[in-house]
C-alpha cells in the first residue's frame, strides 16, 4: 500500500492519476486551492481505495506555508512513498507581455511554487532513503515560443531544477520524475480548439504517469510522441526558427 502526497489534487490529471493509484488501494493526502471540490475528489478515492483520505486547502503561492504542509502530509500518512507536485496555471500570455507584475506571478505560480516544494520533498525523501517525487512539467518549457513562452519560461525553470535534483539523489534511492505533457483536454485549455490527433485525455497522461512510477523513469513525455515533436521543435536553427509564427 502507497502513501501518496498529490499537491494540486483538483486538477484533472492530478485527479485522474490518483484514481488509478486508488485502485491499488493507496492512501492519500490531498492539497488543492478549491475546498468544495478536494472535499468531493476525497470522498471518491475513499470509495475507490477503501482507505481514509486525508485533504486540506491552500493557497500554494504562500512559499512559508510549504515546510508545514509537507509535515502535516508526512505525519498524517506515516510517511509518503510517492508525491506528485500538479498544481499550477497557464497564464494569458498577451496580458503578461504588457505587466511585469503578470509575468512574475505567472513565474511564481508555476516555477518558484513547485521548485520550493520539490526542495522540500526531495530533502524529506533523502533523509528516508527512498521515495518518488514526480512532477508536473510541460512540453512548452522545451523550447521559448512567442505563444507561450512566458509559461514555457517557468516550465523550462522547474524542468532544468528537477534535472539537478534527479542527478544529486539519483544515488540516494529517490526517483525524481519530470512528466512533460503536451496539449491535454482539462480545464485549464478550456479556450482552445481541441481537435486532432495531439490532444489527449487527462486519463491517458495518468496512465504514463503511474507507468513512469513503476518502472522508475526520469523523464517522460505524454503521450510518448511528444518527445520526437519537440526533438524537432528545439533543433530548429534559431535563423529560421524566430521567422516561424508558433
Amino acid at each position: 500500500m502507497r502513501n501518496i502526497l498529490i499537491i494540486g489534487a483538483t486538477s484533472a490529471i492530478a485527479e485522474a492519476t490518483a484514481r488509478r493509484f486508488a485502485a491499488a488501494g493507496a492512501r492519500f493526502y490531498l492539497v488543492g486551492r478549491n475546498a468544495e471540490k478536494l472535499a468531493a475528489i476525497a470522498r471518491d478515492l475513499e470509495i475507490r481505495s477503501g482507505q481514509p483520505v486525508h485533504s486540506e486547502s491552500l493557497d500554494l503561492d504562500l512559499l512559508d506555508q510549504h515546510p508545514a504542509l509537507v509535515e502535516r502530509a508526512t505525519h498524517a500518512l506515516g510517511g509518503i512513498d510517492i508525491a506528485l507536485i500538479a498544481h499550477g496555471t497557464l497564464p494569458d500570455q498577451a496580458a503578461c507581455q504588457q505587466s511585469v507584475e503578470r509575468t512574475l506571478a505567472a513565474i511564481h505560480s508555476n516555477a518558484l511554487s513547485a521548485i520550493s516544494l520539490a526542495t522540500l520533498l526531495g530533502n524529506a525523501f533523502e533523509a528516508r532513503g527512498g521515495g518518488a517525487l514526480v512532477v508536473i512539467g510541460s512540453v512548452a518549457g522545451d523550447r521559448g515560443r512567442q505563444s507561450n513562452y512566458i509559461y514555457g519560461a517557468a516550465k523550462g525553470m522547474v524542468g532544468l531544477f528537477l534535472q539537478g535534483l534527479r542527478n544529486r539523489l539519483s544515488g540516494k534511492g529517490v526517483q525524481v520524475i519530470t512528466v512533460k505533457p503536451g496539449f491535454v483536454d482539462t480545464p485549464m485549455t478550456a479556450a482552445f480548439e481541441k481537435k486532432g490527433l495531439l490532444w489527449a485525455q487527462p486519463d491517458r497522461i495518468a496512465r504514463g504517469i503511474v507507468a513512469a512510477v513503476d518502472r522508475r523513469r526520469a523523464v517522460v513525455y505524454l503521450p510518448w510522441f511528444w518527445r520526437w515533436i519537440m526533438a524537432v521543435i528545439v533543433h530548429i536553427p534559431e535563423k529560421l526558427f524566430k521567422r516561424l509564427k508558433l
